[in-house]
């Protein structure tokens, strides 16, 4: 799977860039701060037998590279700062496809309007995402819609979303209107009264519950949150019902002319996307 490999090659690295430098005079704080970690992982890599990869070639690869970056390390000394990364990525598929990233960290901090650039971006990702065959079952009628913000927001109009929702139509999900700041004043006030309360929420969304005749099925609903070890609280015509220090599913039981709701929180709008995937899959039930 993507990222099983890069993981273990980052980890095989840092133990041998640590044991090198450590065997050079460096001390296990030196260590931990130029490698980005603490000086008890440090410790811990120190003393535990070097990581395999499954493939000698891939060791050797990594041995190399780690052999020649803690040589260059050990030429500029402790107290050398990393100024910028370059990472090259490179995948290649079956049927003969690649896909190639060249990225470049630099550790500074996005201003204010690049940020919200960014927000709007990630929600466009996000909506693309969805599948409506998986979670055509949980559309309300009027719509859905996906709500985001930046950690520290405390107005609506610091919540973006998608003017006019997101709809089913023809079997595809359809949205007119790319997302903007300041749209969707119910659903951006549930999320800020949430992140008002755990601040890493910052995305949220809005789906049919399980019904039954005589109203909402809250006890399919706790029983989903049971089974995905999601914490569950109301929130009675978008108003949370109680201080909590978490919140992962909040369920609005609707009233006369109000529909009910339920609304799923989440870090960040594609991690929303998958709960929202998950969350419907439990709540179709088996064989779905």
């Amino acid at each position: 799977m993507l990222g099983m490999v890069g993981d273990k090659w980052l980890e095989r690295l840092h133990q041998h860039v640590a044991k090198d430098l450590r065997t050079k005079g460096w001390s296990q704080h030196e260590i931990a701060d130029l490698l980005g970690s603490t000086q008890s992982t440090i410790s811990r890599q120190m003393q535990k037998t070097i990581r395999e990869l499954g493939a000698t070639a891939d060791e050797a690869t990594i041995d190399s590279w780690g052999n020649e970056l803690s040589q260059a390390l050990s030429s500029m000394g402790p107290g050398t700062q990393v100024l910028r990364q370059r990472f090259i990525v490179e995948f290649q598929f079956t049927g003969n496809h690649t896909l190639r990233f060249d990225k470049t960290l630099t550790g500074l901090d996005l201003d204010a309007g690049q940020e919200q650039r960014a927000l709007l971006r990630r929600l466009e990702w996000a909506a693309s995402r969805l599948d409506a065959k998986r979670i055509g079952h949980v559309i309300p009628a009027v719509g859905l819609n996906i709500a985001s913000c930046i950690k520290g927001a405390f107005q609506t109009d610091e919540v973006a979303a998608f003017p006019g929702r997101i709809t089913l139509v023809d079997g595809a999900l359809r949205h007119h209107e790319t997302p903007a700041f300041g749209t969707s004043k119910h659903l951006a006030e549930l999320l800020l009264a949430a992140h008002a309360q755990d601040e890493s929420k910052v995305a949220a969304m809005n789906i049919l519950p399980p019904l039954l005749e005589n109203g909402v099925d809250v006890q399919r609903i706790e029983d989903a949150c049971t089974q995905l070890g999601y914490s569950f609280g109301m929130a009675p015509k978008g108003k949370l019902e109680a201080k909590s220090s978490k919140h992962d599913l909040l369920l609005d039981e609707g009233a006369f002319g109000w529909e009910p709701a339920l609304y799923i929180l989440a870090h960040n709008p594609l991690e929303l996307i998958d709960r929202t995937h998950q969350i419907a899959a439990v709540l179709a039930g088996p064989g779905a």
